[in-house]
C-alpha cells in the first residue's frame, strides 16, 4: 500500500516537472500564460469542490483577504518562473528553484518567530555558490537566472505564508481562493495598465495547452498532494518534491535537444545543489525523530 502512495507521489512530482516543458511549448507571453492558467484552474477547482465534492466554499472576509494576498504572491511566482523559461530555458529556471532553501532559512524564522537553523543557512550558502558558478558559466542566460531567483523568492514567501493559514479552512478552499485571488490581481493589473486587450492575443493551440496545464498539471496534482499528506511523512514528501527539477531538466534535455544542452559546470553545480537539499532533508528528519524520542522519554 505504501508503495502505491509513493508511486502516486512521484507521478505528481513528474507532472510538476512537466509544467516547465509546457511553459516552453506555449508561445504566449508569460503574463498571458499565467492569466489563463489561473483562470482555468480556478474554474476546474470550483466545479470539483461544488459539483463533485459538494463542499461549501464559504470563508470569513478576513481569511478571504489573506488568501487573495497569498494568491497574488503565487501569481508572481508563476509569472517569474515562466518568464525565466521564455528568456532562457527550462534547465535554468528549474535549477534556480533550489535557492528556495536559502530563502526559507532566512524568511521562515522571521514569520514563525523561531531561531534560524544554521544548517539550513550553510546549505543555502552552498546553493548560492552553485548558482554563482552557473551564472558565470552561462552568462548568456543571466536574464533567465535573474527571473529564476525572483521565482524562488516568491515561491518561498508563498509557501511560508501558506503554512501560517493551514488548517483555518479546508485545503480545497485554500487552493481555490489562492488561485482565484491570483487571477483577480493579474486581471486588475491588465485593466489598470490598459493591457486587457492583450489577453485575446492567444492561439487556439496555446489555449489547448494551457487548459491541459491548468487541469492535469495544476488542479489535479494540488488536490492529490493534499490527499497523500495523510499517508506519507512530510520528510518523504519534501524529499520527493525536490526531484521536480531533476525530472524537468531530464525531460527538457530529451524533448528540446540542443537548446537545453548546458555546460559541464551547470550539471555539476546542479548535482551539488540537489545533494545538498537531500542532505538537509535527511538531517531534519533525524532531528525530528530525536525530538520525538526526547519528548516521549520525558512523559
Amino acid at each position: 500500500m505504501k508503495n502505491s502512495y509513493l508511486l502516486r507521489l512521484h507521478f505528481i512530482v513528474f507532472l510538476w516537472g512537466f509544467t516547465a516543458i509546457l511553459g516552453k511549448l506555449i508561445s504566449a507571453d508569460a503574463h498571458i500564460l499565467v492569466f489563463y492558467r489561473m483562470s482555468f484552474a480556478a474554474v476546474f477547482l470550483y466545479l470539483y469542490l461544488r459539483i463533485v465534492k459538494k463542499e461549501s466554499i464559504k470563508v470569513t472576509k478576513g481569511l478571504l483577504l489573506k488568501l487573495v494576498g497569498i494568491g497574488s504572491v503565487m501569481a508572481f511566482h508563476w509569472l517569474f518562473f515562466f518568464q525565466s523559461i521564455k528568456v532562457s530555458n527550462v534547465s535554468i529556471a528549474l535549477s534556480c528553484l533550489s535557492l528556495s532553501t536559502l530563502f526559507a532559512a532566512l524568511i521562515e524564522p522571521l514569520i514563525f518567530r523561531r531561531k534560524p537553523d544554521w544548517m539550513e543557512i550553510v546549505i543555502g550558502v552552498i546553493i548560492v555558490i552553485c548558482i554563482s558558478m552557473i551564472f558565470n558559466a552561462e552568462l548568456k542566460y543571466k536574464e533567465g537566472i535573474f527571473y529564476g531567483i525572483l521565482c524562488a523568492l516568491f515561491g518561498t514567501i508563498f509557501s511560508v505564508f501558506n503554512g501560517k493559514i493551514f488548517g483555518k479552512t479546508s485545503s480545497g478552499n485554500i487552493i481555490f481562493y489562492e488561485i482565484a485571488g491570483g487571477w483577480l490581481i493579474i486581471s486588475l493589473f491588465f485593466i489598470f495598465t490598459g493591457q486587457i486587450s492583450s489577453v485575446s492575443e492567444i492561439s487556439y493551440t496555446d489555449i489547448a495547452l494551457i487548459t491541459l496545464l491548468a487541469s492535469v498539471f495544476t488542479a489535479y496534482p494540488m488536490f492529490e498532494s493534499v490527499k497523500l499528506m495523510k499517508f506519507i511523512s512530510p520528510f518523504t514528501l519534501i524529499l520527493t518534491v525536490n526531484l521536480e527539477p531533476v525530472y524537468g531538466i531530464i525531460l527538457a534535455f530529451f524533448i528540446f535537444g540542443a537548446s537545453e544542452h548546458m555546460s559541464p559546470v551547470f550539471y555539476i553545480a546542479s548535482l551539488v545543489m540537489i545533494i545538498a537539499i537531500v542532505i538537509n532533508g535527511i538531517i531534519k528528519s533525524r532531528r525530528k525523530k530525536e525530538d520525538i524520542t526526547t519528548e516521549t522519554n520525558h512523559l
